[in-house]
This record gives C-alpha cells, structure tokens and sequence, in this order.
C-alpha cells in the first residue's frame, strides 16, 4: 500500500509518549515488549480511524499528522479509551500550525510546539494548544489550564485539558530563571543531543564559536531540557555587561540569592543545579573562579558560552557549528512568516543562507529584509555586497567576517535616522525603556520599531529594548565613531543617576528599578571616573549603595565606593562623609570589620570637622555596628549612646540609634531594655519608611517572647507581619515567621518547626541571614524543641518548613496571630 500524503497548510499534529515506560518495563518484564506491541496496535487503528497520517514512530511515542483539529481531537480520544483498561498509560499533545513541509517531512516551531505539549501532561491525559482550542466546537469537554512555560522557551501558551478528570500539576517549567524567548528554537536536534551527553558526563561544558553562531539560543534549550534533572534549578546568568572579572562569582550569587553571609561554594556544596554562564569571553581571566566553585560544589554542574574556551582542567568544549541547509531555510522561512504568514519559499533563499554561512543571526538580519526585498534581489544584493570568501574551510575566524559583512550591509541599508539611532542606543550597557531611548538619544517610536522589524534590536516580554551582544559590540564601535559620543554618555550618566535617586527615594520598592539600573549604573561610574565628575559619581554610587547591600552586590559596592572616594577630593564634604559611612556598612556586611571601623573613623573625623551632627551619628552608629561584629557590646553601647546623644541634641531623628540599640539589647539579653528602646522608636517613626515601626514591633515581641510573656507577643507580631507583607519585605518577612514559631511552639511543636524553617528560607531569599538578636530568638526556640523531639526530628521539621513556599508560611502564621 503506498505511503498516504501528507496533509499541508494548516496541520494539527498529535504527539503520544508513554509515561513510566522504565517502571513499566520492570514491573511487567518479558511482557513489555507484548504490551508495547499492543498499545501500537490500538493507537494505530484509532489513528487511521480519523484520517491520521502517522509521521514517525520511535520507541513508545508516535508523531501523526491531521487535516483537521477535529479529528485529531477524536482519534486521541479514541486512543485513549481502548488503552484505558491496559498497562499501558500515554500521555498526548495536540497542536495546530501551519509548517514547512519539505522533502525530509514538516519542520518548523509547530512540530516542536506539539511535543512540547504531550511531554508536559501526565499518563491518561490529553492536552491541546490554544490554537487547537479555537478550531474545535462547543461539542468536545474541555478545561482550561491556563498559561504555561514550555521547554521552547518561548512566551507561555494556553493549555486545555480534553476532559474535566483532575490531574497533577502540569510538567512546565519551574525552578529555574530561564529568560522567556521571543522565538523558538529551529533544528538543532543533533546538536542539542551532543550538548546533553556532553553536560551529563561532565561537570563543565563551553560552548564556544563566533558571534551570531546561536551560543546563547542553544544553550537555554539544553538547559530548558535539563530543568528536571537537577533538584536544585537551572539558572541562567547573562555575563554580556560585565568588564570586571571579581564580579562574576557575586553575579552568579546574586542571581541564586545566595546569602551575603555565605559564600557561593558553600551554598552550592550540598546543591544539585545547572548554572548557564552567557557571555564569559570577555571575562576570561575570571575563568580560574569557575575552577574552584566547581571543586566546591560536586553536585553543581557549568554550561558556559563564550568565543573562546575556559582553558579550565576538565572543560569540554564545544565548537556551535552553523545550521545545516535544511535547518537555514526554515529558520529563514519562519521569521519571515511572522510578518508574511503565507511566504513560500523558493530556490532562492537556499541561496541566501549559503552566501550567510548558514549562521542564525545572519539569516535573521536578511529575512528581516523580506519585508521589502525579494529572495531573488536578497541573493543579487549579497552577491554584491559579500563576495565568497576564499578558502575551503569555513573555520571560526572566516564565518565571523561573513557575520561582520552582513551587520555592516544590513547597516547600511539603513536609512541615516536609523544609522544614528541604531548606533546611539549602544550607550545603554544593559537594556532600556522607551524613555530612556527618548530622553538619552532622542528617539522616535517609529525609528525604534523599525530597527526591530529588521532584526537589529530585541525586546523582552516586559517591552524593554536590548541588543544581543554582537550587535551591541557592532553599534558601539560606531558610536565611537560619532561626534556625539561624549555628550551621550554624560546625558546618559545623569539620567541613570536620576532615575536611581528616584528609586532609592522609594526604599525596598524601588530595588526592581535599581536592579533594572544596574548594568547602566557601571557603565556611568565608569564614564563619571574619567571625565572628573567626582560629584556626580559619588551621588551614583549612593544611590546604589541600599541596592548594593540588599541584592548581593556588597563586594562589588565596597570596590566601587573606595574607588570613587580615592578621586573624590573636590567633590562636596557632606557627599564624602556620605559614601565613607556606606562604605563602612559594605565592609562591615562583607565581613571586613576593621575596614568598616576604617571608613567609619574617617567618616566621623570628616563629619566632626563638618559640624554635621547627623553624619557624625551615623558614623557613631557604623562603629558600633563595626564592634557588634567583633561583640564587644559595652563598646556598642557606648558608642550608640553617643550617637543617641549627638542626635538628640541637633534635633535630628533618633529613631535609627533606637532600633539599632534595641537590636544589640535583644543580642546581650537585656529584654526589658530592648522594649524599651523599641517603644519609644516606634512612637517617634513617621514618614513613608513603614518598615520602621515593623522592626519596632517585632523587636518588642521578640523580648516578650524571651521574658515569658507570650500572650502579649501576638498583637506586635501581627502588626509586623501584616506591614512587611504590604511592602513584599522577604527578610523581616522571615524574621516575623522566626518569632512566630516562638508562639506556635508550646502547642504545637512540628508547626513550629515549620514556621521557623520557612522563616529562614525567606532571610535567605533576600541574600540575607538572621543576625545576632534573631539567632539569639531561634536558639531560644529550638532548645526545648531538640529535648522534646531529638535533633534528627528538629532538623527534619526545618527541613520541611525551608521547603515552604513564604505565602504558606505566612498563611501558617496567621493562625497564631489572630
């Protein structure tokens, strides 16, 4: 019988997989291969049943083509009936599209989309895309299960369920950061296959070639295929705005929330995680880090991308080769199909992507031009704009000049608005809102969208603008090349520093935008440093300092601090008295106490000579908290009370030296003193810091607590429970469900347990650990649990409560704070 013609134009494609296939294979042995056999059988007549055209078929799992939705739907509602009662369990995927079908069969994102979809659902179930949906009528029950992130990266799609049967949670992404992509990924197959043998035997893998050569794309997919093999997440860490090697393992801690307290080869030591490194080239001489933290963490394993290898002991690299020809012209033919649904290709276009190379970024910045240019003048214009190179080999160096040529030709045919935005928005160092495009380079919407059209700049799901890093390096070397170069990097230095006083001025709330902000703010410390703009510097890097300190960055803040104060002789005395007391907090949460007392001693000296009473307390303050470090508390107390004193007596606000004095009496036990001291703080706090009077509130019922008097403790608790939830605060959220074990624990011990390991989880979170007074509060706790329980159920029940979600703990919490 000959083979069936396969459908075109729209298909709806059904996938099928069997769930537990290794558990089935052991629990019914010699049978499996008769099972298997069967459930063939059956899946085959209900498909040929519906007009299904089987495609592939490969181990347990079929690939079948549908001319309708319709159909499809009922043959895997076929198939799942006559297996129903079998043992053998399958889970389906149903998607429609509209593919390329070429002489190797369909390619395209409709394919991958389909079998995203079945390795999502569980054994029984039948899933389908929302375009499948929308083809189907009011006759077929189906549930809605909302927006799913699939492993092809791309923005989440809307999933229904065949059925009102409840099942698991779906397989979709979780436990990772993986940045959603505009596109999915084309071809690749045997490449991806390759990257995942060479990450599963290996704890160090790089991928590496020229710009353009679809690194960074190939490495999120292994990784988006590699995110349930490691219990710990898969995190990506984007390197392509970094200049300073010492920053990479602080950026990589960041990015984990790993807390300042800890370093990173202790957090990952017991951790099962995959971190992606993008962009390490120009970072190389940080390699040597890599090394150790992978020496540190046995479990933890590197995929790194960069132009050149690590040169790193046990590094596999490998070498990204272009697309094959097949794989070029359906990446070519889909992005031209997002604004021209119905392009067809022709001879010519095979053409194209051999005069690119067949390299990803270079296909994309020619099918970008399909809006105006045929294939066939696509292919005369490169004829005469890229001369084939000479040499039979296509190396690395050579493919690299072909990327040039292509940027420079799509650059020129740019029109000369479009050349002066295109090259004036490589100012911006990470990316950007359109404000900023507008305010910095004075851009227009069209202009901007229009350099998206053609591919020359990206934008994230939020809407923000970004280049990929080649042409960034491409625009930039332009930029250098105009006269207004100097001149944008000081408008853009000063409304990076605006933007960041605006929302530092906005407490916890604005550390999104200094987040945001921050690749921008390194760009403009740099530019401020040479120019001589000592002044300007030391307000950037003030606004950046509460940043600094809250998101993991303290090495890098203190680095950047002392680099500006060494520069800083004429810059205003208050400013530098500012910065000196910032840099002592950096030092002193660095765990550098005598470089915190050294900041902090010539902060006071400068302040003294000032007559600033204000600076002079805050530099009170950071001694003391440099002494609370080495605990030597009589010192800290002594130093604060002068601070007390000093504030006083200027009429400033002693509301900072009460919190802080009740915080070292709850670390020393004097609780009463502790009340006391928080009391008084809280009747003084006003303003739009609300967190003060929290930290007042819970301060008090942490000494309640302590003194054995837990029935007044709720009321405090629950007042700063509540405020800190409002400003989304993770750490004192975490010290408001330590405290609230303190309550559970005499009634109900395990919840307790739960409380307080959810409260630690959610310091952690916030690249934080509980200080003095707070581990002084847990011990307090935990002693007569560990005589109730023993140490191994302790250790269990915080296990289980650092596993808590913060909304659960919270939740928990709540019942004990009415």
């Amino acid at each position: 019988m000959p083979p069936r013609e396969l459908p075109r134009g729209t298909v709806t494609f059904l996938f099928t997989d069997i769930e537990g296939s290794t558990r089935l294979l052991q629990e019914l042995g010699e049978g499996y291969a008769q099972a298997l056999a069967e459930h063939r059988r059956l899946l085959r007549d209900a498909f040929t049943r519906w007009s299904g055209v089987e495609i592939d078929t490969q181990g347990d799992a079929f690939f079948v083509a549908f001319s309708t939705a319709q159909d499809a739907v009922l043959a895997a509602e076929a198939g799942q009936a006559v297996l129903a009662d079998g043992p053998v369990s399958v889970r389906m995927g149903i998607h429609t599209g509209e593919p390329l079908l070429t002489d190797e069969g369909y390619v395209g994102i409709d394919v991958h989309r389909a079998a995203r979809i079945a390795a999502a659902g569980h054994g029984g179930q039948v899933l389908l895309s929302r375009t499948t949906h929308d083809l189907l009528d009011s006759t077929f029950e189906l549930r809605d299960l909302g927006d799913h992130r699939l492993k092809d990266l791309t923005a989440p799609e809307r999933i229904f369920q065949l059925g009102h049967a409840d099942r698991p949670p779906l397989k979709s992404l979780n436990q990772t950061n993986l940045p959603v992509q505009p596109t999915s990924l084309i071809g690749r197959e045997r490449e991806l296959g390759e990257i995942l043998d060479l990450v599963h035997g290996h704890r160090l893998v790089t991928l590496t070639g020229p710009g353009g050569a679809g690194k960074t794309r190939l490495g999120l997919q292994a990784a988006a295929e590699l995110v349930d093999e490691f219990r710990d997440g898969v995190w990506f860490v984007s390197l392509s705005a970094l200049r300073d090697p010492k920053a990479v393992l602080p950026t990589i801690g960041q990015t984990l929330g790993v807390p300042q307290q800890q370093s990173l080869g202790e957090h990952l030591e017991h951790k099962q995680a995959l971190l992606l490194l993008d962009n390490f080239e120009q970072l190389l001489d940080g390699a040597p880090q890599i090394a150790g933290l992978v020496q540190a963490a046995a479990a933890t394993k590197v995929l790194a991308t960069s132009r050149s290898p690590l040169r790193l002991a046990g590094e596999r690299e490998y070498p990204v080769p272009p697309l094959s020809d097949e794989d070029a012209v359906a990446l070519f033919v889909e992005r031209v199909r997002s604004a021209k649904p119905s392009f067809e290709p022709d001879e010519h276009v095979g053409e194209v992507c051999r005069r690119l190379d067949n390299l990803p970024l270079a296909v994309e910045l020619a099918a970008a031009r399909t809006r105006i240019l045929t294939p066939a003048q696509l292919q005369e214009r490169l004829e005469q704009s890229l001369p084939l190179l000479s040499g039979g080999s296509r190396d690395a160096p050579e493919r690299q000049r072909t990327l040039r040529a292509t940027i420079d030709w799509s650059y020129d045919l740019l029109t000369d608005d479009e050349k002066q935005l295109f090259r004036r928005l490589a100012v911006f160092a990470g990316s950007f809102d359109v404000d900023a495009a507008e305010e910095v380079c004075d851009a227009d919407l069209d202009t901007l969208g229009s350099l998206v059209e053609k591919s020359l700049l990206r934008q994230t799901a939020e809407g923000r603008f970004f280049f990929l890093a080649t042409i960034r390096e491409y625009a930039a070397e332009r930029l250098a090349e105009d006269s207004a170069w100097n001149g944008l990097r000081q408008r853009h230095a000063e409304r990076t520093l605006r933007v960041a006083e605006l929302a530092k001025a906005q407490h916890h709330e604005g550390l999104d935008e200094l987040e945001a902000l921050h690749d921008d703010a390194r760009a403009g410390l740099d530019f401020l440093a040479g120019a001589g703009e000592s002044e300007l510097a030391l307000r950037l890097a003030l606004a950046f300092e509460v940043f600094w300190l809250g998101r993991g960055h303290v090495g890098e803040g203190l680095r950047r601090l002392e680099a500006v104060l060494a520069d800083a002789g004429d810059a205003p005395a208050e400013l530098r008295v500012a910065a000196m007391n910032r840099a002592a907090s950096l030092a002193r949460v660095g765990g550098d106490p005598e470089g915190a007392e050294r900041h902090a001693l010539a902060a006071l000296a400068l302040a003294r000579e000032l007559g600033d009473p204000a600076a002079v307390a805050a530099a009170l303050r950071e001694l003391g908290q440099a002494a609370l470090a080495r605990e030597d508390h009589a010192r800290v107390f002594a130093l604060y009370d002068e601070a007390l004193a000093v504030a006083s007596e200027a009429g400033d606000s002693i509301v900072p030296t009460l919190t802080d004095l009740a915080d070292v009496a709850l670390a020393d036990g004097e609780l009463e003193r502790a009340i006391d001291y928080s009391a008084e703080a809280a009747a003084l706090a006003d303003g739009p810091d609300a967190s003060v009077k929290a930290i007042a509130a819970f301060n008090t019922a942490s000494a309640l607590l302590q003194l054995g008097r837990r029935d007044e403790a709720p009321p405090h608790l629950h007042d700063a429970l509540e405020t800190v939830v409002a400003l989304d605060y993770p750490e004192l959220i975490g010290w408001c469900l330590v405290a609230t074990s303190g309550i559970a624990a005499p009634v109900e011990s395990r919840e307790a347990l739960l409380l307080l390991g959810s409260g630690e989880a959610a310091v952690r979170s916030a690249g934080a650990e509980l200080g003095p007074a707070e581990q002084r509060l847990r011990e307090w706790i935990l002693a007569p649990l560990r005589e109730r329980l023993g140490r191994d159920e302790v250790e269990k029940g915080l296990e289980a409560g650092r596993s808590l979600s913060s909304e659960d703990g919270v939740s928990l919490a709540r019942r004990y704070l009415k």
